[in-house]
Parts: C-alpha cells; structure tokens; sequence
C-alpha cells in the first residue's frame, strides 16, 4: 500500500510535527510513504519519501518556533488564503502524479484538506483528517475558513481527532452531520526512544548542583500559560527550566527581571535535537504544562511521561485522556500560579510518591500511546479504504 501524507507545518518544532514525522516512520516499516510539508530533512530511520514545499510566506495557527515572525491564518488577506493553497495544490498533484497513492493522509482540518478534495474528485483517491485542535480557534473565529473546510470535511472517509475534547469541538463549529465519520486516535510517543537517560551533562551544562529540576517544554505563546508557571516560580523550591521559543518569550523574560525571580531559566528552541529533549525530560523531577487554553492533547506530556517523568497540568481539553490525578500526576486549576507552585512542591517533597508516579507514567506511556499501537489502529483505516486503481492525468 502506498500512502501519501499532507502535512501543513515543518516536521519539528510542534505537536503536528511531531505527530506527522513519527506516525510516517512507524507505517513506513510496513508500507510505501511518502509526504509533502514544508521541510526538506529527511525523516531519520525510514524511508519516507519527502515532497519539500516551498511556501510563498510563512503562515501558521498560532505561531511557529521554526518561522520567526510567520504570519497567521486569522490575519492573512483573502488572495493570500488563495495564494497559499494554490501552492499546497500544486505541491500535492505534483506529489500524486509522482508517487501514486492509494490513500491520502491529511494533517490539520485545513486548508491543506481543500487539496485533497480536489484530487478526490480528479484522481478517485480517497482521504482521511486528522484534526489536531490547532486549527480550531482560527476555524471558530475566521469566517472564511468555513465553507471549504465543512465540504472537504464530508468528502474525508474518516475523520479522527485527536481526543474526544477535540471531536465535540470540532462538531460544535462545523456541525454535528460529521459524527459518524469520526473516530478518536490520540497521538503516540516513541517508548523506545523517550525513556530515561543519563543526564549528567545536562547538570555540568547548566550547574546544577543536587537541585530538584521543574521543566516546561512547547511554543511560548499565551495559549500555553507560562507566565503562571514563570510567576510561581517565587515559591517554587526548585529550578525552572523553560524549554522552546514564542512571541511570549520576551513578554516572559520580562516578568522574570522585572519581580527578580531567580531561579527560571530560559534555554530556548532545541530544534530537531530530540537527544537534548530527552535529557531534559529525564532530569525533570516534574514536567508542567500550565495550559489555558483547551489542549487537545500535549505530545510533549506523553514523551515526558515516557521518560518517567511526572506530569502536573491543567485539565483542559484532551490532557485527562492520559493523565489521571495521583497516579502519574496532578493536575492544577488554570492561570493561578499558587496552585502551581504547591502541587509542584508537593511532589518535590515527597519523593516516594514522586517515584511512584514517575514509574505509573512510563507504564501508561508504553500501554496506550505507544506509536506502534497507534500506527496500526490508522492502517487498518487505510486498508479499509484505500484506492488500487490509480490513474495519471492525460
């Protein structure tokens, strides 16, 4: 089977990418792949085939670490939304013409899905989406997104969000005639590459010295609620180190000169460096995702739990499907950094609970959301649907 995936964001530096670079690599053990996205790099230890898109400007959801100052869809101007699909068009009949599909996977409710609706219709190619909840605060906001959207929705085979959160939402703004195309598929973290790693380096790097460590890892933008974890910092009796880059870095770096808080750490984008990233989770005595908004699902929470870390974040959106409350975890009310910092420094010192949930994490990250588990669930989709009469253009 040859399958064919559309992937709107470059293949690191957020959840989709992460998302889209593991699950091509695990169904390229067993089929043929390919796919087109806006990154040239080659997917490590597959052997899927790459189709690099080269935007005409840089336009994203809610940002994007690896596009500085990238526009965003809410913004953009009715002729660019034509510019940029006629490019993600273009590149995705270049794609099919070349390798031939039997199915299509699409990345995100739009707009990359309005390619596949045309190729649907032209080339008889079935698809599937899936929706990550990105998309959706600008879907919900922006008018214009609608309607393409809504029938490129009804042409899809399978719907599948990333959560049951992301289903309702999702049905609540485009409708409820989808329902019986959705199935939930959450994502997945590679067990055998995030699990726990020396770290010895990383305490020499950043001396530390016999200190507990708390880690946030993601895009800096207020949607994720940083500066609640930044401002619970003061109580904290730990050293915070906030992983990635964002238009709310400064705005952070702000509040730590400003209220003197020292021991917050700011270590930037680590970019493709998952080695790094694993360390980093290792060394965290409790990994923290303060989100405010409603999450479909942080990958960054399960790769963390994979590397025996456990987890305090804000039951918001999809977060409770793998996260349950003192078992490998805690969860915090929102925006309210008093919260943050006693159930952090509830964990920091009490260390055979700490251990305990750091072992329930890892065994619930490998039980359930192992990426091997979750390839399989969406290639008896592909089967199920997949097109074996594939016809070039005249």
């Amino acid at each position: 089977m040859r399958v064919l995936y559309l992937q709107t964001f470059p293949l690191y530096g957020s959840g989709s990418g992460t998302y889209a670079r593991a699950l091509a690599r695990e169904v390229s053990k067993h089929h043929h792949v390919a796919m087109v996205a806006p990154d040239s790099r080659q997917i490590k230890n597959s052997t899927v085939k790459m189709y690099p898109i080269k935007m005409p400007f840089y336009v994203a959801f809610t940002g994007h670490p690896e596009w500085k100052n990238c526009r965003l869809y809410k913004d953009i101007s009715h002729r660019e939304i034509l510019t940029i699909y006629k490019s993600f068009l273009n590149h995705a009949v270049d794609a099919v013409e070349d390798f031939k599909p039997n199915i299509i996977h699409v990345h995100h409710a739009f707009p990359f899905s309005w390619a596949a609706r045309f190729i649907k219709s032209t080339y008889q190619i079935p698809y599937i989406i899936t929706v990550h909840g990105s998309e959706l605060p600008t879907a919900q906001k922006d008018k214009r997104y609608l309607a393409l959207t809504m029938d490129a929705l009804r042409r899809a085979r399978r719907i599948i969000p990333n959560s049951f959160y992301t289903k309702e939402w999702m049905l609540k703004i485009f409708g409820d005639e989808y329902r019986d195309q959705i199935r939930v598929i959450p994502g997945g973290v590679d067990i055998d590459k995030f699990k726990k790693v020396n770290t010895s380096d990383i305490d020499r790097m950043f001396g530390i010295k016999n200190e507990k460590v708390i880690v946030f890892a993601g895009k800096l933008t207020a949607y994720k609620g940083v500066k609640y974890l930044v401002r619970a910092g003061k109580k904290i009796k730990g050293k915070v180190l906030i992983l990635g880059d964002g238009p709310e870095r400064k705005n952070l770096e702000k509040i730590v000169k400003e209220e003197k808080i020292g021991n917050v750490q700011f270590i930037g984008h680590l970019g493709a460096d998952t080695d790094f990233l694993i360390k980093f989770y290792s060394r965290a005595d409790v990994f923290v995702a303060p989100s405010v908004w409603d999450e479909p699902l942080g990958l960054v929470i399960l790769e963390a739990m994979a590397c025996e870390t456990p987890v305090v974040v804000t039951r918001k959106g999809g977060i409770p499907l793998a996260v349950k409350d003192g078992q490998n975890g805690l969860f915090i009310r929102p925006r309210n950094s008093k919260d943050i910092a006693e159930k952090i420094n509830f964990l920091l010192e009490n260390d055979d609970k700490r251990l305990k949930m750091a072992k329930k994490a890892r065994e619930i990250a490998v039980e359930r959301f192992s990426w091997e588990a979750i390839a399989h669930r969406f290639e008896n989709i592909y089967e199920k649907f997949a097109y074996y009469n594939f016809k070039t253009s005249k």
